[in-house]
């Protein structure tokens, strides 16, 4: 299973970016799955429900099963660490490619996607694990390849070239 990042700061839009560019890869053949790191707490379950209920109470894994899909959450109790990245992929079922939203500290490969009127600084200068950037406008003095925002397309084409992956007829 091949890895990939795409990172920047809030609101250059990875989120947007890995929509468009899950179905690009798709279209190509390539099996996708997704891995995102939230800063912040978030929940998947919803106060009331059975399995919401287990949780409170103590349960350190829930499964949630149903004929469409099945969800696993795993409490981190208390001074339990947070697992790393390597931790987590052992869970993921193998596919072609896993995409990761955000994780920018981790060493795979990634695209920083950058916008100006985002006023933060470039990450790529800094960081060799980024192998290009995708933005909206001109990116002064990058040392690596600037590939349009607005093009996810080229975007999932320069990815499949990177990670080695050989597009196939997709299935959908």
């Amino acid at each position: 299973m091949k890895l990939f990042g795409l990172t920047g700061w809030s609101g250059s839009g990875k989120t947007t970016l890995m929509v468009q560019l899950i179905p690009a890869l798709t279209r190509r053949g390539i099996t996708v799955s997704t891995m995102k790191h939230a800063h912040k707490g978030f929940d998947v379950d919803h106060p009331g429900k059975d399995s919401h209920n287990h949780r409170l109470a103590g349960a350190t894994e829930v499964l949630v099963s149903s004929p469409r899909r099945w969800a696993l959450m795993h409490e981190i109790r208390g001074d339990e660490p947070e697992f790393t990245l390597q931790e987590l992929l052992p869970k993921i079922s193998p596919v072609d490619l896993l995409l990761i939203e955000g994780y920018k500290r981790e060493p795979h490969p990634k695209i920083e996607i950058w916008r100006a009127e985002v006023g933060k600084s470039l990450i790529a200068r800094d960081d060799p694990s980024i192998v290009a950037v995708a933005s909206d406008g001109p990116v002064p003095d990058l040392s690596v390849p600037l590939l349009d925002l607005d093009d996810p397309d080229s975007i999932a084409d320069f990815i499949v070239a990177h990670c080695g992956l050989t597009p196939r007829a997709s299935t959908l």
